[in-house]
């Protein structure tokens, strides 16, 4: 993946998102830059061992997103909410999050990469990669970031929200969070926009 960064530039700022498919919570996109030339070898050595941060445990993502915010020339972070996805749409919502991360870390000379998607409001070239956190550094350290900062939330929000395993799940579909659902209905996290068989038994307030 490093080698995919630097056949590219000295300087790559990559993006990625979390929280795409969760039925509560935000979206989250995060924009990573790596000026590769100024990093040393035991830089590059940990970012030789970065993956999609959907294959490492959560305890590794939590190592590494120290290791990134040490390492990275830049980092951001773009949260948007579920009534802002529900106002907006949620592709529309997540191309606006991916590049206002880009704008945030790119310099001049960097060379822009997007995982999948290519971002809204760039005035410049960028590259979407499919599945780009395996295959580019910068992606595979947004992805990271962008989960681990979701995740960080989602765990508090289930302090505010007990009962509906916020801390488990963050947010996502599963039969645990379905079932809280129809026992407890919907908190402001849970996105009315979308269509799950968990709402179909309770009314949808705005």
């Amino acid at each position: 993946m490093l080698d995919f960064d630097r056949e590219r530039a000295a300087s790559v700022a990559g993006a990625d998102e979390a929280g795409r498919g969760c039925l509560a919570g935000p979206i989250v996109a995060a924009g990573v830059r790596f000026d590769y030339e100024s990093l040393s070898p035991a830089d590059l050595d940990v970012l030789a061992s970065m993956n999609d941060s959907k294959k490492l445990s959560a305890e590794r993502r939590e190592q590494l997103f120290g290791e990134i915010t040490r390492i990275a020339g830049s980092v951001a972070v773009v949260v948007r909410s579920a009534p802002y996805i529900d106002s907006f749409g949620l592709h529309r919502t997540n191309l606006h999050c991916l590049g206002t991360a880009l704008q945030r870390v790119a310099t001049t000379d960097s060379a822009l990469i997007s995982d999948g998607y290519m971002p809204f409001g760039l005035d410049r070239e960028c590259e979407a990669v499919v599945k780009g956190d395996a295959r580019s550094t910068a992606v595979a350290a947004a992805s990271i970031v962008a989960k681990v900062s979701r995740d960080r939330f989602m765990h508090r929000a289930s302090v505010t929200y007990g009962g509906w395993g916020f801390e488990q799940h963050v947010g996502y579909a599963t039969p645990t969070h379905h079932s809280a659902i129809r026992e407890l209905g919907l908190t402001p996290l849970h996105r009315r926009s979308f269509a799950s068989v968990a709402y179909e038994q309770i009314p949808l307030v705005a």
